[in-house]
């Protein structure tokens, strides 16, 4: 069948893959003595061909996973009795939402719905936890991913023959839908349920990879896969990568062996086309990510206003994409910026109406080439910045529990270590010229997932 993806076996040497396991070359995993090569095992985790699918011709719009889906009959889960993980964004390409999708398609028996972060209605602030509920429209359960538990367990999974996962992730690491996926995934390959992922655009492309790769101790609930913190992968090929690379899933291989992992693939949609171009309308991901300038902002600004004393969002318009820094007029930072020569990056003063009627002014961030911009470097810049702005160091005096929070976002302890240390003269240059090779082999190695061209 075109768009679902066949079964296949895939033979793969652990010495390969094991680069996902034990860092990328150059990473400072890499440094250790290397461990004795194991022998080659096979495994028949996916339902996912080797190479990507044949080119075809660009559609507008681009079908999402729930489009082929259902174009195709609902075959994946026809017969199934299924549950849905999926949140407001998770909508075919005509807007209507995946949980009406399945409630309503023939042969299909949706009985339970659970919820990531923001809740199945984004409505919850970011990092609060929410209770399971009932959804009014279906009367389904609804589960909490962000409670509770952070994967489903084994008495909500029981009676399923698979859960679907329709989740709109926005290309970075630290967002949190890719982690909730991977867990789903944990739980599901654990108890013997399938995992039918829906995919979706990346909508800054796939093509755009940059900042440090995640340290292997600094895992968490931001942080669930050892990736650069923007990617440049779909969550379906993020699903491909957990199921196939050993030691990605904290789960025997034995077990993962044994998982079965279908992805619906998107149609239409090519690695360098990002979110503007494939002709589908942006539904918010989650409260303070409303547009694509939001998503461009959470990647290029969102670190470097960790405890920086920079803020993001200018009153409450222009979330990650306007900055302000408490005692420093719009000028001075516009030309502060401009010195540093950041490649691909524009700055302009803006002024909103702000609390109690005084306008906010601050800085708004432009990407005026999109080839010349890498993603995350102003976050590092502005990180340097505040050492100056408020020196001697306001990095070197957070307490434990914004340490741990600003590590595992940024996902280098390296980094930390230099920038308590060093402040404003920490080697910026050097880390970012580090992290490019990184994340250039890291992007070469991962082709082997790739499912677009």
């Amino acid at each position: 069948m075109s768009g679902l993806l066949r079964p296949t076996r895939l033979s793969l040497l652990v010495p390969v893959l094991g680069v996902w396991l034990t860092g990328f070359p150059g990473c400072a995993a890499a440094d250790r003595p290397p461990a004795p090569a194991p022998a080659p095992v096979t495994i028949t985790p996916v339902t996912v061909p080797e190479a990507p699918p044949p080119v075809e011709p660009v559609t507008f719009p681009v079908m999402l996973g729930i489009d082929v889906l259902a174009a195709e009959g609902f075959a994946a889960v026809k017969g199934k009795t299924i549950g849905l993980l999926t949140h407001p964004a998770g909508v075919n390409r005509e807007g209507i939402s995946t949980v009406q999708v399945l409630h309503r398609a023939p042969g299909v028996k949706l009985a339970a719905l659970f919820a990531p972060e923001h809740s199945l209605y984004g409505d919850v602030k970011a990092g609060e936890n929410f209770k399971d509920a009932l959804d009014p429209r279906t009367g389904l359960p609804v589960y909490s991913l962000h409670g509770d538990n952070r994967k489903p367990t084994a008495a909500q999974l029981k009676g399923l023959d698979a859960l679907v996962i329709d989740l709109q992730d926005i290309g970075v690491r630290s967002y949190t839908y890719n982690v909730t996926m991977r867990y789903a995934m944990e739980a599901c390959f654990t108890h013997g349920v399938e995992v039918v992922l829906l995919d979706r655009p990346n909508p800054l492309g796939g093509l755009k990879v940059d900042g440090p790769l995640l340290d292997r101790d600094l895992m968490s609930g931001v942080g669930a896969f050892r990736i650069p913190y923007v990617h440049g992968l779909t969550m379906g090929e993020l699903a491909r990568l957990a199921a196939t690379a050993p030691g990605v899933l904290p789960i025997p291989d034995e077990v993962r062996a044994k998982g079965r992992l279908t992805i619906i693939p998107l149609k239409g949609w090519r690695r360098s086309m990002r979110w503007p171009e494939t002709g589908l309308t942006f539904v918010p991901t989650s409260p303070m990510i409303r547009d694509f300038a939001a998503v461009v902002g959470y990647a290029m600004i969102g670190l470097g206003c960790e405890y920086s004393g920079f803020t993001h969002g200018i009153g409450k318009e222009y979330p990650f994409r306007g900055i302000s820094f408490r005692g420093k007029k719009p000028d001075t930072l516009i030309r502060d910026l401009e010195a540093l020569k950041i490649p691909g990056l524009g700055y302009r003063k803006v002024s909103v109406a702000g609390a109690n009627g005084q306008p906010a002014n601050g800085v708004y961030v432009e990407v005026v080439d999109w080839d010349d911009w890498n993603p995350t470097e102003l976050s590092f810049h502005l990180m340097r910045l505040a050492c100056v702005y408020n020196p001697p160091n306001p990095f070197a005096k957070l307490p434990a529990k914004e340490t741990r929070s600003f590590n595992i976002h940024v996902g280098s302890m390296q980094w930390w270590q230099a920038l308590t240390r060093d402040g404003a003269k920490v080697d910026l240059p050097g880390f970012l010229a580090t992290w490019r090779e990184r994340t250039a082999i890291y992007q070469q190695q991962s082709r082997k997932y790739w499912l677009y061209p």
